[in-house]
């Protein structure tokens, strides 16, 4: 039998530090964060895959000596001072963990100069954080640098069983680009055994960073919406989305997070804006009240709690559905400003090819004017901006869509439409949307009430067999709205064109149908400028 014993307190030690640094990209980020909090605007990381070792210098405020002596001691932090500060995390760090782990699991130098001060001091701590020998005077630039040098070198067990270099690399990639997006107004030099690797520059807001860390991502694929506690960098969804959700991030005061149920908010909020199988580009910066966020739940602070969860998702939904309809902080009226813009446009070498134009759809425009029908499938308008191409029937869907999410309208039609085929899934899918079904006799389903919509559809029973394979009742009410809007190839007269167009800039997200693909394309007045080499534009 064995007996219950106290831990030797260099045991207890040894395993917070293993819960805090696990990798090079654990030291990146600890490191960083401490960058972040002494007011950094520019982070210098250098990284040597040889010898597992890290260098993070910032341009913040500095250490003093004398918190340079005890900066690697156990539970040493500037950040917090008694258990009510716990409760109110203002900083990234606050634990005093992170460099007495580093301590113990590598060898860690620390060169730093305080603000108004004319010299700055070197320090080497030994493995119980402490100074073997006086720090020495060295000239440096106002800053910290933070060197870790043979990481687990002294727990080979712990060195054998890190991943390979390559998976090593690519976390750190992804915790630098992770607090690029999340501190936008830092700018960020990655090193990599000897080169340079990363630069991701400051900019205002994550609209700005993203296109830097993905090549495929252009400004004008994203919009950047503020709200009240909330701030979201959106991709367009006619313009953008990807394969996996990798770019659905929440930050939460400056950190990123793992949150599914925000997450989950997302991606139900704008999955009848995509095409099936994609996913959005979202990052949602929540800037909450300090004493609303417990951090103290996750080692490396990757998860967090916060008080009345649900107000936040419902807040969430609602800044999400206003930013799908908001892409443009003004329209582009301004004609002094677009020639002085498609002047400079001429004076460069460049193809003429029409780029992609960001629009307000939603945005009245009063001189909005129907042209014509092109090829009885797209509807051509002329703004004072310039010209809009609309595909009908996606557009009618849209309408649709919108009207059936609001009014989801049952009624009992007098002569029933019988079904074939019908599976017990499929039937409680069809009952779980409200309608009415019997068994008929001989594998026929009686269905004697409709949604409004398909009532006197000629293709009702295909549609109800189509819906009756949705597993998401959403997406079945999309498929509704997909069979009953105006068809392609059918004519319009210019009275049910302007009708439709009206109605489409009412929608809540005019850029897509419910299944994902776009609904217009726009092209501006300086575009088509350019692509005819005009030089000059006479003012209106």
């Amino acid at each position: 039998m064995q007996n219950i014993h106290t831990l030797p307190i260099e045991v207890v030690h040894l395993i917070a530090a293993g819960e805090v640094i696990d990798s090079l990209a654990a030291v990146v980020r600890e490191l960083a964060e401490n960058a972040i909090d002494a007011g950094a605007t520019r982070i210098v990381i250098s990284v040597w895959t040889d010898t597992l070792s890290v260098q993070v210098s910032d341009n913040g405020c500095g250490m003093a000596i004398a918190d340079l002596s005890q900066a690697a001691t156990p539970h040493t932090t500037s950040k917090i001072a008694n258990a009510e500060d716990l409760r109110q995390i203002h900083s990234l760090g606050f634990r005093g963990e992170a460099l007495y782990s580093l301590a113990q699991l590598a060898d860690l130098s620390i060169c730093s100069r305080p603000i108004l001060e004319p010299v700055g001091y070197q320090v080497n701590y030994d493995e119980h954080g402490h100074l073997p020998a006086s720090p020495k005077v060295v000239a440096i630039a106002t800053g910290t640098v933070v060197t870790v040098r043979n990481l687990f070198s002294r727990y080979p067990n712990r060195l054998q069983a890190l991943p390979s270099n390559s998976q090593q690399v690519r976390k750190v990639q992804l915790q630098v680009q992770q607090m690029a997006i999340a501190n936008p107004k830092i700018s960020w030099q990655v090193n990599l055994d000897g080169r340079e690797w990363i630069s991701i520059w400051a900019g205002e807001n994550a609209s700005e960073i993203l296109p830097q860390i993905i090549n495929s991502i252009q400004t004008y694929d994203l919009v950047y919406k503020e709200f009240d506690l909330i701030a979201i960098t959106l991709g367009l969804p006619n313009r953008l989305s990807r394969h996996r959700p990798d770019w659905v991030k929440i930050i939460l005061n400056g950190r990123s997070v793992n949150f599914p149920e925000l997450e989950q908010t997302i991606l139900s909020s704008l999955e009848r804006t995509l095409s099936r199988n994609r996913f959005p580009v979202c990052i949602v910066h929540l800037n909450l009240p300090y004493d609303r966020i417990d951090w103290n739940r996750h080692p490396a602070k990757a998860e967090a709690y916060i008080q009345n969860l649900g107000e936040i998702q419902t807040l969430l939904k609602d800044c999400i559905t206003e930013s799908l309809k908001v892409t443009e902080s003004s329209a582009t009226n301004n004609y002094g400003s677009a020639a002085k813009d498609l002047l400079r446009t001429a004076e460069r070498k460049t193809s003429y090819l029409i780029p992609a134009k960001r629009e307000n759809f939603n945005q009245p425009h009063s001189n909005l004017k129907a042209i014509a029908q092109v090829l009885d499938t797209y509807i051509l308008a002329e703004h004072a901006g310039g010209l809009w191409l609309v595909e009908q029937h996606v557009a009618h869907e849209r309408i649709l869509f919108e009207q059936i999410e609001t009014q989801w309208k049952i009624a009992i039609v007098e002569q029933p439409i019988l079904l074939k085929q019908l599976s017990e899934e499929g039937i409680a899918r069809l009952q779980a949307l409200g309608l009415e079904i019997e068994a008929f006799g001989n594998g026929l389903w009686a269905v004697r009430s409709l949604p409004e919509i398909l009532i006197g559809h000629q293709d009702c029973a295909v549609i109800l067999q189509e819906m009756s394979q949705q597993d998401d009742p959403t997406l079945a009410r999309a498929t509704a709205a997909c069979r009953s809007a105006i068809r392609n190839g059918t004519k319009l007269d210019l009275t049910t064109i302007r009708d439709l167009l009206w109605q489409w800039q009412q929608t809540r997200n005019p850029h897509t149908c419910p299944h994902g693909r776009p609904i217009c394309l726009a092209i501006d007045e300086s575009d088509l400028a350019r692509f005819f080499r005009r030089n000059w534009i006479v003012s209106k």
